[in-house]
């Protein structure tokens, strides 16, 4: 088998590229990761919040309406729509403090697209970490899932679940990583629905938004996710040691 390990800086965070295969040399793996790394940095350009030139931040000032952004970027606009009516409005890049971000989608959504390079190559097995986020294709090898541990919100050293997977992606939104970064967008205030929110299905960037929705809602604000029957979740309460599963994946 030809294995191919890669860690890149890019969207404030190391994306950790993992390649098996039992069909393809190492070149391709190789040329597979060099076209994903290119993909992650023009992602980068024209999404990151954090660079004046990017087609976001413009959309952000006023200086570009969406009707004259990149395609690209009207997509991801669609999307983000589509998931704020999903959940209710529990996620909505329009309540971001500065106007439109779609940092809690778009990550998972372009990785998403990064593994279709991998797929359309041949190659069998392959796991894009994005700073904990993970798009997964195939398995580590043939009949053997990807096992992904979750790690408990009060501990970075426990794993509190343990997920098997082939294909798909899993995405975990936390106050306790991010402070109080994430915000309920009805109050404009720091969520207090959940401490943190796992999210399991077969899209990485929906999977980012229902997380990051989940740990807005809580419990009994998440009535919508029971709706989505190929994602699961799994929820560590705001309050004790409380948590809470919806889906086959955690059952």
């Amino acid at each position: 088998m030809s294995r191919l390990v890669h860690p890149e800086e890019v969207w404030g965070t190391v994306v950790a590229l993992d390649f098996r295969s039992e069909s393809q040399s190492e070149a391709v793996l190789k040329s597979v990761r060099d076209d994903m790394v290119a993909y992650f940095h023009e992602v980068d350009r024209l999404f990151s919040t954090f660079k004046p030139e990017s087609e976001i931040s413009a959309l952000r000032t006023g200086q570009l309406s969406i009707a004259d952004a990149s395609q690209i970027v009207q997509e991801v606009w669609r999307l983000c729509l589509e998931a704020r009516e999903c959940t209710e409005g529990a996620f909505d890049p329009w309540a971001a403090r500065g106007g439109f971000d779609p940092s809690g989608y778009v990550k998972g959504w372009a990785a998403d697209r990064a593994l279709e390079m991998a797929r359309a190559a041949g190659i069998e097995h392959v796991q894009i970490n994005a700073g904990g986020d993970l798009s997964l294709l195939g398995g580590i090898a043939v009949g053997e899932p990807w096992r992904i541990g979750i790690r408990h919100p009060d501990d970075d050293q426990a794993i509190a679940q343990i997920v098997t997977l082939n294909d798909g992606a899993i995405a975990t939104s936390g106050t306790y990583e991010r402070g109080a970064h994430i915000i309920d967008p009805s109050t404009s205030l720091p969520a207090l629905g959940a401490r943190s929110a796992t999210v399991v299905g077969p899209d990485g960037g929906l999977a980012d938004a229902l997380a990051t929705a989940l740990v807005v809602a809580g419990r009994n604000g998440a009535h919508w996710f029971v709706e989505l029957d190929e994602y699961s979740a799994w929820v560590v309460d705001r309050h004790g040691d409380q948590t809470w599963a919806i889906g086959p994946a955690f059952s």
